[in-house]
């Protein structure tokens, strides 16, 4: 087999996606450019042996590269990715340094998406190794998009949120909905999810809780396991044309005081005790169990925690040896990729530390909590002595290299990642072919047979807490005054929209879960939902039901990103002798109004307790689940109709 023919091939794959390559055992891909099939080239070698020859023909500084999880950045040259299209002369110079694993945020529809994707492997494959890339991402098939946390775009099916499916609690739901979002992950050439979060949501403020599967360990265990089978592709690990699961974050993020997020220099410590750190630690046994491809360790600085007797040190989980190597690997016998979470080896100066809204934090955006005043190659260093394989959103080689240089980092525990970042690679078939079908990926997303699935579990992952008076399923009321809901959508669901309340059969009101914008100078805090939860008599949303709910019957539907309080709206709900009220996990209008009118029932039991006042979220523990004082609400309540 000739070099030229060779090279034509791996071209051919480009235009046709997986199958040129991997439909004929003649094919094969000379990464390396000499024309000779080596053992890291060839399918049929197992992959050990394979990442030992690639291993053997790698520089120092390849190997570096190897630790390092990047930003594949957006066009015009966007730091955190956003766009349509990717900057490819800066992702070029990215790869050309050696780092070869990255975040996506992309914003494309499917097809553009997928040729985006092949153009970053078109560049990776003229490097002098031809190392593919690994493309990540947030999770993409919820309603909420945060920064950070999530992402949006590219024709995804649309899903309850994880809390909407931990309100069904229905494992093979779960599991389908991983298979089905991993098929659609690999047809625009994404391989690895950062996710699922199986964080014990414990602190009711905390605004990442929305991505876990609630407050209960054996609950969030059990949905978490299922997530990971479901995206790997089997019961115990990675399967062909699976997609790889980083399980975050390893351990005790939940328990934050006030809900401050650990994004933010204000949200650096976790409060816990050796008790409530087994529960939150328990969260992760299913997904370990599953056997996920990775871990990622939390921001958080886990005061009070400990491992056998001893506290841990008062460092960030990803410079906490006795957190990653110690409770992770030696109790748990994990075996996988530990990929730290975002920037926490970057600088944090005073614009990190105290933004003001007249000095905002803008992008001077680090995490290294616990060891701010160290110098940068130390917290490299510290990091991967701890444990960490891969380091998330730096892209700079150079402190890691200046580490080994100077003695601080050894040979062997570079080897030692870089092998485990290549097997994952190979395990993802990568090496054999990175390429996608454009022209499939726009028929395996937007699939309306696909999204008929995920309208369902939005059905079933919703809420019913009051029906007074057997408001609902509507029966014969058909005029609906509508507020914070869709007229069109209400148009579809039969109804008929009035203006005027005196006209109307029925009120129905969406409104969200309060917060409060508390550090607008802070990158994170400035997007996350932070602050109250309890709805307030002088509340827009409160006036507005109370004004409903003293003419005509009234169904109000609450977006529970977090565990709001809702006495005052069940108050004024109290108005009415017919009224109804949701707590929604996720969920169309369209969903929505099909629970209202019968076309579906409720099914959804709550994944944690909804607290009665404001004081009884401020007296709680936050590593405790559920709490407070007299809810107003317990887990698991929810009603259906009869």
């Amino acid at each position: 087999m000739g070099k030229r023919w060779v090279a034509a091939a791996v071209g051919l794959a480009g235009l046709l996606g997986t199958t040129a390559l991997a439909d004929s055992p003649r094919t094969w891909r000379d990464l390396n450019h000499n024309g000779a099939l080596d053992a890291y080239e060839n399918p049929a070698v197992p992959t050990a042996r394979r990442v030992d020859d690639l291993l053997a023909r790698m520089t120092l500084a390849e190997k570096v590269g190897l630790m390092l999880h990047g930003t594949l950045p957006g066009q015009g040259g966007n730091p955190i990715g956003l766009g349509q299209s990717y900057d490819h002369d800066g992702a070029a110079r990215l790869i050309g340094s050696g780092v070869n694993s990255f975040i996506t945020r992309l914003d494309a529809d499917p097809a553009h998406f997928a040729e985006e994707n092949n153009a970053i492997q078109k560049i990776a494959e003229g490097t002098r190794l031809g190392i593919p890339v690994t493309i990540s991402t947030d999770p993409r098939n919820h309603f909420e998009v945060i920064v950070g946390a999530s992402s949006s775009g590219g024709g995804f099916s649309k899903w309850p949120e994880p809390l909407g499916l931990a309100a069904i609690g229905d494992e093979k739901l779960v599991e389908n909905f991983g298979r089905i979002a991993a098929r659609e992950y690999r047809a625009v050439g994404i391989q690895m999810a950062l996710s699922p979060q199986a964080d014990l949501y414990t602190e009711p403020r905390w605004p990442r809780g929305n991505a876990t599967f609630g407050s209960d360990p054996a609950t969030v265990s059990r949905l978490a396991g299922a997530y990971v089978r479901g995206f790997q592709g089997r019961a115990n690990g990675l399967a062909p044309g699976g997609v790889a699961t980083v399980v975050k974050h390893w351990a005790g993020y939940g328990a934050e005081p006030e809900g401050f997020d650990g994004h933010n220099y204000y949200g650096r410590n976790a409060k816990l005790d050796a008790a409530s750190f087994q529960r939150h630690l328990a969260a992760f046994d299913g997904p370990l169990a599953a056997r996920s491809a990775g871990v990622m360790p939390t921001y958080v600085i886990p005061h009070g925690a400990t491992r056998k007797g001893k506290p841990l040190p008062p460092v960030g989980g990803g410079f906490n040896r006795p957190l990653i190597e110690g409770l992770l690997r030696q109790d748990r016998h994990f075996t996988g990729l530990v990929v730290s979470d975002w920037a926490i080896t970057n600088d944090c100066p005073e614009q990190c530390r105290a933004p003001t809204a007249e000095k905002p934090q803008g992008f001077a955006i680090a995490m290294p909590w616990g060891v701010e005043d160290m110098p940068e190659s130390d917290r490299f260093a510290l990091g991967a002595n701890a444990g960490i394989d891969q380091f998330g959103g730096v892209a700079d080689p150079a402190p890691l290299l200046a580490a080994i240089k100077a003695g601080k980092l050894s040979i062997a525990r570079v080897n030692q990642a870089a092998r485990r970042v290549l097997a994952l690679k190979f395990q993802l078939g990568l090496f054999d072919n990175p390429y996608v079908d454009p022209q499939a990926a726009a028929h395996v997303l937007g699939d309306p047979a696909v999204q008929a699935q995920a309208d369902a579990a939005q059905r079933a992952g919703q809420v019913l807490l009051e029906n007074r008076g057997g408001l609902l399923p509507l029966r014969s009321a058909r005029k609906v005054w509508l507020s914070g809901v869709s007229a069109d959508a209400a148009r579809a669901a039969g109804l008929e929209p009035v203006d005027d309340i005196a006209r109307a059969d029925v009120a129905l009101v969406r409104v969200a879960t309060p917060h409060e914008l508390l550090h607008p100078g802070a990158f994170f805090g400035s997007r996350q939902h932070e602050g109250r939860l309890d709805f307030r008599a002088d509340d827009e949303a409160t006036r507005t039901v109370a004004f409903a709910a003293a003419r005509v019957p009234t169904v109000v539907a609450v977006d529970l990103d977090r565990p709001a309080v809702l006495t005052a709206l069940k108050d004024a709900l109290a108005l009415n002798k017919a009224s109804a009220l949701f707590g929604l996990f996720g969920a169309s209008d369209a969903v929505l109004l099909d629970l209202v009118t019968g076309k579906a029932k409720p099914q959804g039991h709550l994944p944690f307790e909804l607290p009665s006042s404001a004081q009884a979220v401020a007296a709680q523990d936050p590593a405790r689940s559920d709490d407070s004082r007299n809810p107003l609400y317990r887990r698991g309540a929810g009603l259906t109709y009869r």
